[in-house]
């Protein structure tokens, strides 16, 4: 009798994961600023967020299952009915949601960027990419700010903020969007002005024309922060503030690091030294705004 040896198969997968936790983000998420009982309401909305966002960038999923995926999350958060256990997030914020009072707009304006992302959309103008960042970051600065009981004087601020950080972290990952994902978040039309191929982001390098783009959204970005200066004294939350002056430090710091290093040759971060200065810089900010 013949045997035959037969490979074992992968494990089918019983859902999608969030691939990262907030200890790999760019930005405190839920940081000792924030008081103790809205922590884990803030992580629920982070872990929604980041799986949501996960669903939307993983490279071995289809855009119709990416989307249904998303669907799914959207349904179990709505109705409080989930059949899988990835949909445990959407439940757990729901419940958060229903705790605090907050809206769950906040959450479903996030996926609505997501399911773009997931059939491949590009931005092709500076406006389109706001537009994106309305959906993608605006928000969770909004969440926040409604978490924490915030009027909405400081919304126009929170959102340049978060824009400006999404775009920091989109010019982090160009390269690495474009060669795994097929996807550019630098307008397409800033590519065609400068007579080269959106193509040129799969260099291991910037040329002169590349770095010349990178610079322009920098300079936009900066402007998004010169408008978010304003927020930490338009917040009367004391932890929050401290929290969102800390953020803008930070953001500052990364945007001064990115004019600096290319993007192209490896992820621009921020060292730890350059981590607590900002910091140190952010808590100043903050008792002057005070």
């Amino acid at each position: 009798m013949t045997d035959f040896n037969i490979a074992p198969t992968k494990p089918r997968k019983t859902g999608p994961v969030a691939r990262k936790d907030e200890s790999g983000e760019n930005f405190p998420v839920a940081s000792r600023l924030i008081p103790k009982h809205l922590r884990p309401h803030v992580i629920a909305f982070y872990r929604f967020v980041r799986l949501a966002d996960d669903i939307a960038d993983d490279p071995d999923l289809e855009p119709e299952t990416k989307l249904a995926y998303l669907e799914a999350l959207e349904r179990a958060l709505t109705s409080g009915q989930a059949k899988h256990a990835y949909l445990k997030p959407a439940t757990d914020l729901r419940e958060s949601l229903q705790k605090t009072g907050v809206s769950d707009r906040h959450a479903r304006q996030v996926l609505r960027a997501f399911r773009r992302d997931s059939v491949g959309a590009r931005c092709h103008s500076w406006s389109d990419l706001l537009l994106y960042c309305r959906f993608s970051a605006n928000p969770v600065g909004r969440y926040l700010l409604e978490l924490h009981g915030e009027g909405v004087a400081a919304g126009p601020a929170s959102d340049a903020l978060c824009s400006a950080l999404q775009i920091l972290n989109h010019l982090q990952d160009a390269r690495e969007d474009w060669t795994q994902l097929g996807r550019c978040y630098v307008p397409l039309a800033w590519f065609d002005e400068a007579g080269i191929s959106v193509e040129r982001l799969v260099e291991a390098e910037s040329d002169a024309r590349l770095r010349a783009i990178f610079d322009q959204a920098l300079e936009h970005t900066d402007r998004l922060l010169e408008r978010a200066a304003a927020l930490p004294g338009l917040i009367q939350h004391r932890g929050l503030r401290m929290e969102a002056a800390v953020i803008l430090s930070l953001a500052e710091s990364l945007s001064r690091r990115l004019k600096a290093r290319d993007p192209m040759k490896a992820r621009v971060t921020l060292g730890a030294h350059h981590k607590l200065a900002a910091v140190a810089r952010g808590l100043a900010r903050s008792f002057s705004a005070a």
